[in-house]
């Protein structure tokens, strides 16, 4: 295993595999001081403000004379990226071609969609009935567990006393999940006097079978838990129903997502996921790639690769109305990345979106969505969500994604209402956080080659949407977090 890599050929510094010592020799430098295991190190005298090179690209300049081999971070480099940039379209060809062909067993739901589980979802309308609905997912679950594979409420504090955009997105954020098909059958639980309440719901929902969806407000029944246990009777017995059949890959929609990030994202566990997600566009199917505060400084990548003009413009409003955003509540920016990433060797905005991006692949971007809007394009699309891990997963869900893959280098047990692959950057974590992981991409810088890697993980990917449990899931772990941005009463 090499102590260290250059991971492209005009880059002036490499980044440290393992801890390196002080004196020590790589790549024709000594170094001057100890670098931390995901850090990077100078291969060349760095003059004050010449540009720090990684993935082949500026990730900020240094900010002091830097000799070779020495430590690069933060204390020496400050990120190139300020205020709002213009866009313009120079497209790089990047179509992929359909020419692979796999299966997996999947739910096929009455609409056509298809689902990788077969559960029961207690959807609140509002946050006054999420101990109502621990009750009843408890309940129920000793009552008609067997009948499905999980029954699960997800808790959240909205619904009422929301103004504007964020009591809209509350309201589509939950009819996206009323609407998911890894859910076989949903019970949409409501207090009765919110905001949000059963009637103005029905309207932001749309049409629905009444079979499979139920509506219970809690204030019209004197035992609301009695009653709610009778509808979970029903609902679960019309789920079970449905049976796992054989359905092709093109039928998976994948969200692709980082958290905990280290040095070794953007060299073991994102490259992986970007694989991943050519090979899934090889077989016809989508990805899901959100965080756009995370894309910042690598933009113009995924830009390029817009399949036209319109898709482009998408592209652009989507960075810009985040920047904006930023800008409106008085904050900034480029406030990135986080004191865990830091510590994990990435040192800024630049350093992390190069790295975050690569989730992407290569492949042409179909589409650019907004908040909650379902995916309609097969391949690659952009959706608007935050870096925040639990609003990123939850907005990937909420466009149809039925897994989500998850890389981290640090560690994190967070999971979605659907099926969260843990990918590890780097094989500590992976042995040592077991109980999180489902995947070790660390064997990259251990001698396995990214292509052979890529046919073991997409064929994992296959199992877990035919069934196979993954970490969050045997733990129950499954969270939701709603996207604001404005004023709560």
């Amino acid at each position: 295993m090499n102590k260290y890599i250059k991971i492209a050929d005009r880059d002036n510094v490499a980044v440290a595999l393992e801890p390196l010592k002080a004196g020590e020799s790589h790549l024709g430098v000594t170094l001057r001081e100890d670098v931390p295991a995901g850090h990077k190190f100078a291969l060349t005298d760095i003059a004050e403000g010449e540009n720090i090179v990684k993935y082949a690209f500026p990730i900020g300049h240094a900010t002091q004379a830097i000799a070779a081999g020495s430590w690069v971070h933060t204390h020496n480099v400050k990120t190139n990226l300020s205020g709002m940039l213009e866009y313009s379209y120079n497209p790089h060809p990047c179509a992929v071609e359909i020419d692979r062909e796999a299966t997996f067993e999947g739910y096929v739901r009455e609409d056509g969609r298809v689902g990788i589980r077969n559960e029961v979802w207690i959807v609140n309308t509002v946050g006054c009935v999420n101990g109502t609905a621990k009750t009843l997912e408890k309940l129920a679950q000793e009552a008609y567990g067997d009948r499905v594979e999980g029954i699960h409420c997800f808790v959240h504090p909205y619904g009422c006393s929301q103004l504007g955009e964020d009591h809209k997105n509350t309201q589509k954020l939950l009819a996206s999940m009323v609407r998911h098909p890894n859910a076989g059958a949903v019970l949409v639980l409501s207090l009765g006097c919110e905001n949000n309440n059963v009637k103005v719901f029905k309207e932001v929902l749309g049409e629905y079978n009444p079979d499979r969806v139920k509506f219970l407000i809690t204030q019209d029944y004197e035992d609301e838990i009695e009653e709610g246990m009778k509808l979970l009777d029903e609902l679960t017995a019309y789920a079970s129903r449905f049976k796992r059949q054989t359905v092709p890959a093109s039928e998976l929609v994948i969200g692709l997502k980082c958290g905990g990030s280290d040095g070794l994202s953007g060299i073991t566990a994102n490259p992986l996921l970007g694989a991943a997600s050519d090979l899934l566009a090889r077989h016809g199917g989508t990805t899901l790639l959100t965080e756009v505060p995370e894309m910042f400084g690598a933009e113009t990548i995924l830009m390029d690769r817009c399949k036209d003009e319109a898709t482009f413009e998408k592209a652009v409003a989507l960075i810009n109305d985040f920047k904006a955003y930023f800008i409106r509540h008085g904050q900034e920016v480029y406030e990135n990345p986080s004191p865990g990433n830091k510590a994990g060797g990435i040192t800024t905005l630049e350093d992390k979106s190069l790295g975050c991006t690569q989730k992407g692949g290569t492949a042409e971007v179909r589409d650019v969505l907004k908040y909650c809007e379902p995916v309609t394009q097969k391949g690659l699309n952009l959706v608007q969500g935050p870096g925040n891990d639990l609003c990123a997963i939850t907005a990937l869900m909420a466009s149809g994604a039925q897994m989500v893959l998850f890389t981290t280098g640090r560690g994190t047990p967070v999971g979605a209402p659907i099926p969260t692959v843990k990918v590890a950057t780097n094989t500590p974590l992976a042995q040592k956080k077991h109980n999180w992981i489902d995947f070790n991409a660390g064997v990259l810088v251990q001698g396995a080659t990214l292509e052979e890697t890529t046919e073991v993980f997409f064929k994992k990917l296959l199992s877990i949407a035919s069934g196979e449990r993954t970490q969050s899931e045997t733990h129950d772990y499954r969270e939701i977090a709603i996207f604001k941005d404005g004023v709560t009463l």
